[in-house]
C-alpha cells in the first residue's frame, strides 16, 4: 500500500510536469507563429526593395537628363547672347560710321553755305565799289542774253533744297561722340564679362574632369589594395576559403556601390547577409583589418567584435591581432568578455566595484606578471 501511496504521488507529481511542458510548449508554438509572421511580413516587405531601387534609379537617370538638357539651354541662350552682342557691335559701329557721314556732310555743307554767301556778298560789294550799280542792272550794262545766264527760278529751287537738306539734318548733337563712347565702353565692358565667364566656366568644367579623373585613380588603386589584402586576411581567418570586393550597379567608380562577396571553405559564393553571425563577424574583421593594412591609423578600437566567435574562430582573431602588430604600428584596444582574448593581450584594464556605487580601475600587465612568474 505504502508502494502503491508513493507510485501514485510520483505519478501525480510527473503529470503536473508533463501539463507545464505541454503548456510551455504551447506558448513557444504560438512564439514561433508569430516570429514566422514577422519574419514573412518582412520577406514581403523586401520584395518591393528592387522596384522601389529601380525607380529611385529611373528617377535619377530623369533629372540628371533634365539637368543635361538644362545645361544645353543655357549653352544656347549664352550663344544667343553671344550673337545679340556681336550683332549690337555691328550696329554700333555702323551707326558711328552714319553719324561721322553725316557730320561730314553737314560741315561740308555749312562750309559751302558760308561760302557761297560770304562770295554773294564780296560780289555785291564789287559790283558796287567797282560798277557802281545794283547787281539787277549787271545784265543791261553785261548786253548778256537771259538765255545765257541760269533761270531764277532754278537758282532759288536750288537754293531751297540746300536749306532744305540743311534743316532736315536738325541740329548738332554736341555730346553724341561722348555718348558713342559711353556705349563702346559699356559694351566692352559686357564683352570683358561675357569672356571671363566663359573661361571661368571652362576652368570649371576642367577642375571638375579633372578631380573626377584624379578621383577615380586613387579610388580604384586604394580599392585594388584593400581587396588583395581583404582576400588575403579572409582566407587566413577561415583557414582558407575566397573572398572578394565587387563594384556594382555603375561602370563609373565614383558612382558604383560596393557588395562583399564571400566564399567560406565548404560552401558557395554569397553575399555577406546571407551567411551567419560568426561568418560575418569574420567577415567585417578582414576588411577592417584590410583598409588598416591600406592606410594604418595609430589607434584601432574593437568594441566586443568577438561576442558572436567561439574559441576555435576567437583565437584565430587573436592571431590575426599578432601578425597585424607586426605588420602595423597600430595599437589595438579591445573591450572583450572573452577569457581566451585577456589571455593573449599584453595589459588589461578593468573596472570593479569593490563598494556599492564605487567603481574602480584595475591594470595588470600580462607580460610584467609572466616575466615575474617565470623568474620566481
Amino acid at each position: 500500500a505504502r508502494q502503491r501511496t508513493g507510485r501514485i504521488k510520483s505519478i501525480g507529481q510527473d503529470l503536473t510536469q508533463w501539463n507545464e511542458r505541454g503548456k510551455k510548449t504551447v506558448h513557444q508554438i504560438s512564439a514561433l507563429e508569430s516570429r514566422g509572421k514577422s519574419v514573412a511580413e518582412h520577406i514581403a516587405a523586401l520584395d518591393d526593395a528592387p522596384e522601389k531601387f529601380d525607380a529611385r534609379r529611373q528617377k535619377l537617370l530623369s533629372m540628371l537628363s533634365q539637368a543635361e538638357k538644362e545645361r544645353n539651354e543655357a549653352s544656347d541662350q549664352l550663344a544667343k547672347a553671344e550673337a545679340a552682342a556681336g550683332e549690337a557691335a555691328s550696329q554700333l559701329r555702323e551707326a558711328e560710321a552714319k553719324l561721322a557721314e553725316s557730320r561730314e556732310l553737314q560741315a561740308g555743307l555749312s562750309a559751302r553755305i558760308d561760302g557761297a554767301t560770304q562770295r554773294q556778298n564780296d560780289v555785291f560789294n564789287r559790283i558796287c565799289e567797282e560798277l557802281d550799280c545794283k547787281p539787277a542792272e549787271i545784265l543791261e550794262r553785261s548786253g548778256l542774253e537771259e538765255d545765257q545766264i541760269p533761270a531764277r527760278p532754278v537758282i532759288d529751287s536750288k537754293l531751297s533744297q540746300l536749306r532744305d537738306q540743311r534743316e532736315r539734318l536738325g541740329g548738332v548733337n554736341l555730346r553724341a561722340e561722348e555718348e558713342a563712347g559711353e556705349v563702346q565702353k559699356e559694351l566692352d565692358n559686357l564683352v570683358n564679362e561675357r569672356d571671363d565667364l566663359v573661361s571661368a566656366i571652362q576652368k570649371l568644367r576642367h577642375g571638375i574632369s579633372s578631380l573626377n579623373r584624379e578621383g577615380r585613380q586613387r579610388l580604384v588603386e586604394a580599392f585594388e589594395r584593400v581587396n588583395n589584402n581583404f582576400a588575403e586576411l579572409f582566407t587566413t581567418l577561415f583557414n582558407g576559403g575566397q573572398a572578394e570586393l565587387q563594384l556594382i550597379e555603375s561602370d563609373d567608380p565614383l558612382e558604383a556601390g560596393l557588395e562583399i562577396l564571400a566564399n567560406p571553405p565548404g560552401k558557395r559564393p554569397q553575399v555577406l547577409s546571407l551567411l551567419s553571425g560568426g561568418e560575418q563577424a569574420l567577415t567585417a574583421m578582414s576588411l577592417i583589418f584590410a583598409v588598416f593594412l591600406t592606410n594604418p591609423s595609430p589607434i584601432c578600437v574593437l568594441d566586443e567584435v568577438d561576442a558572436p566567435l567561439d574559441d576555435y574562430n576567437v583565437e584565430r582573431f587573436c592571431n590575426l591581432l599578432d601578425a597585424m602588430l607586426e605588420r602595423t604600428d597600430t595599437r589595438f584596444l579591445i573591450i572583450t568578455h572573452h577569457a581566451l582574448t585577456m589571455a593573449r593581450v599584453h595589459r588589461l584594464f578593468g573596472v570593479t566595484m569593490a563598494e556599492r556605487g564605487v567603481s574602480q580601475l584595475v591594470s595588470v600587465d600580462l607580460e610584467a606578471a609572466t616575466a615575474l612568474r617565470e623568474a620566481g
